[in-house]
């Protein structure tokens, strides 16, 4: 019997669950920071074994309070993708405390009726005789088709969680053949590829208020690909900043972004990056829609 179906992944910002689900698959897809909305779309991925197809969506954190319409519309995409799931993996951190926004999160997944799969993430970070106290605090919250611990990082349990979500699915067809591996494009990856740059290169000097822009991306030969692109701020500080003295920083960015492009594309890259002020784009409707978040 084939299984096979659409497994969501949703949590507090930075509970792993983008580290999570490209071990799942074998293979980096998703961006990576310890910046909060790190993860701004929905990600498709797809694991494909002779058991069954698991086409994971990674969403961005779930947040009690947004500041701004980009806050609305990360919010807006981790609730809709839950209807779409056919069982949800739900990211918590190893912690007998269960905090407001936790609970929240609760009350959408009942509303929701999916089966829910706790998952207990970075079990590397504290000790076994922790985790009893952690299952604890979460066993009473709902009925969950299963809990288990793992480390993303470290690949702990992966395996296991792996074959739970499988048990979970419908039998069901193939959606993706078995090559497929992503819904992202090469364009869109580069783009999340300079933001996760930008984002760790930057440290917390610059707030997470960057977008990126892929101006122009050519295949020019089977071993030369030409990528220009804009990384957007809100302020002429912040562009100051990113640029760096005598362009320091935009080098270093460039430089660990087309390490990273290379290693993807297999092909070398001619990578050029522009530096832009838009003022307040996170609210602007306009701007939301042209950086490719539809609101």
């Amino acid at each position: 019997m084939f299984k096979s179906g659409y497994a969501v992944m949703i949590g507090r910002p930075n509970v792993g669950k983008s580290t999570l689900m490209n071990h799942l698959i074998g293979q980096k897809i998703a961006i990576t920071s310890r910046k909060p909305q790190t993860t701004r779309n929905r990600i498709e991925t797809v694991l494909t074994t002779d058991e069954g197809q698991i086409v994971f969506l990674d969403t961005p954190g779930m947040i009690r309070k947004t500041e701004n319409r980009l806050g609305e519309y990360l919010m807006d995409v981790s609730v809709k993708t839950i209807s779409d799931a056919d069982v949800v993996l739900w990211l918590v951190e190893p912690s007998s405390f269960v905090g407001e926004g936790d609970k929240a999160i609760v009350k959408k997944l009942k509303a929701s009726g999916k089966p829910v799969i706790l998952v207990i993430n970075k079990i590397d970070k504290v000790k076994k005789v922790q985790l009893p106290e952690v299952f604890k605090a979460y066993e009473g919250l709902m009925n969950f088709a299963d809990i288990i611990p793992v480390s993303a990082m470290q690949g702990t349990n992966v395996d296991t969680l792996r074959d739970a979500i499988l048990k979970a699915l419908p039998e069901g067809p193939k959606y993706y053949d078995e090559e497929v591996v992503t819904d992202q494009t090469l364009r869109q990856i580069a783009g999340e590829v300079i933001r996760e740059k930008a984002l760790r290169d930057l440290g917390a000097e610059v707030p997470h208020g960057i977008a990126v822009l892929i101006d122009s991306y050519k295949e020019r030969s089977e071993t030369l690909t030409a990528i220009e692109a804009t990384i957007v701020c809100e302020r002429d500080s912040h562009k100051k900043i990113i640029i760096g003295k005598d362009g320091a920083m935009l080098k270093r960015i460039g430089t660990d972004a087309r390490k990273e492009l290379e290693e993807i594309t297999g092909t070398q890259i001619y990578l050029k990056l522009w530096v832009k002020v838009r003022k307040n784009w996170r609210d602007s409707a306009k701007d939301l829609k042209n950086f490719g978040y539809e609101v």
